[in-house]
């Protein structure tokens, strides 16, 4: 193999340039992405960067060093329109074509967004241009802010608003947010962070429409699906998002809520793997940090060897920052499985628990106990099934 292009120079796309010359791979490798800012860390979007606690230059994912050692090509401001597997190419914006050898897919996902056409004010949270918009807005002296949609990024920037001291109301369309995640009862926990510091929460409905101020005006207000109008100035929305495929229609990849790759993040196409938030990785999608680079390396490797020689079986692992509390979650939680707080406790918003099945640990939660969590984390990590080579 003499080129690989990696589609995607955010964080999965980086750690697979870094994954593949670490396993000695010292041939051409371009790097392609849509944004034309370099790699940058996405969690402090929604948190450091929108309050102002955290500037845009203190993003990088790499330094100049670390870019000039990687010797690679960086395609920035390019957006990769095919795949054509049979003549070895990625196509790309203004009809070129690169041709390479290898490819890993790493073009991420995107928000998904309210039908119709979102006026002034109304935003999405994804890339760094967004964080911007939204911090100007946010700027421009207190204001009433509508979060749609109350999982992880709308808790987050819900947290940040007020922290600004703006007037904020998070609507989540189930009855509780984070359920599927936490389950009930822990979730009823870090759900009441929001009443803790004055964010309203609305739930069991929602969004018909937003509201503007004439054609093309500004957003004057949410209403919500029961007919209930909440006045607002500023409306965020995270509501979820979709990976990045529609580019990959007629490669012959195997694409379902992302690019189907088994165990080792490879897909049924040589030469082509897939990781981040756009891989179906043995048939679950991760959107989060920590899958991103540890699926890099496993596909780093099974690219480079032509075959799926190592597999990837870490433990999910993610964490939210909000409003001055660390949520930390690792394992496989599922329904039924009961929750028991080993330490501290959830009306302090400081514990350790631990979910259960047939009295076997399945996952933990922590909120602000991030030592005790790391120690559980490794223990369900030495017991899931390791890695194969």
């Amino acid at each position: 193999m003499k080129s690989v292009a990696v589609i995607g120079a955010s964080l999965a796309g980086l750690y697979a340039a870094r994954a593949l010359r670490a396993e000695g791979f010292d041939g051409r490798l371009v790097i392609v992405g849509d944004e034309h800012h370099g790699p940058y860390d996405r969690p402090p979007l929604s948190k450091g960067l929108l309050t102002g606690a955290t500037g845009p230059d203190q993003l990088a994912l790499a330094d100049a060093e670390e870019i000039a050692e990687l010797d690679a090509e960086w395609l920035l401001g390019t957006e990769a329109t095919g795949l054509d597997t049979g003549g070895r190419a990625v196509l790309l914006d203004g009809g070129r074509r690169l041709t390479t050898d290898g490819v890993v897919l790493a073009t991420g996902a995107a928000p998904l967004r309210l039908p119709g056409p979102a006026p002034a004010g109304a935003h999405t949270l994804r890339t760094l241009d967004d964080a911007q918009a939204l911090r100007a807005d946010l700027t421009r002296g207190p204001v009433r802010v509508v979060v749609i949609g109350g999982g992880f990024i709308g808790a987050e920037v819900a947290s940040s608003c007020a922290a600004l001291g703006h007037h904020v109301t998070v609507v989540e369309a189930a009855p509780l947010p984070l359920v599927p995640q936490l389950g009930d009862a822990m979730a009823g926990v870090c759900a009441a962070l929001h009443a803790d510091h004055g964010v309203t929460l609305r739930t069991g409905t929602g969004v018909a429409r937003l509201h503007g101020e004439g054609s093309g005006g500004r957003v004057s207000g949410v209403e919500l699906a029961d007919g209930r109008l909440l006045p607002a100035e500023v409306v965020v929305t995270g509501i979820g998002v979709r990976p990045r495929t529609a580019w990959l229609a007629g490669s012959g990849l195997p694409l379902d809520d992302g690019v189907r790759c088994d165990a080792g993040c490879a897909t049924p196409l040589p030469q082509v793997v897939a990781v981040g938030d756009v891989a179906r990785v043995d048939g679950t999608r991760a959107e989060h940090w920590t899958s991103a680079t540890e699926q890099a390396a496993t596909a780093a490797h099974n690219l480079l060897a032509g075959r799926t020689a190592r597999t990837h079986r870490g433990v999910p692992y993610f964490w939210s920052d909000q409003y001055g509390v660390r949520i930390q979650f690792a394992g496989r939680r599922l329904p039924g499985d009961t929750p028991r707080v080993l330490e501290g406790s959830p009306d302090d918003r400081s514990f350790l628990a631990c979910y259960e099945r047939d009295g076997h640990p399945t996952a933990v939660l922590a909120l602000n106990r991030p030592r005790p969590f790391m120690r559980l984390r490794r223990t369900l990590a030495r017991a899931a099934q390791p890695a194969t080579t």
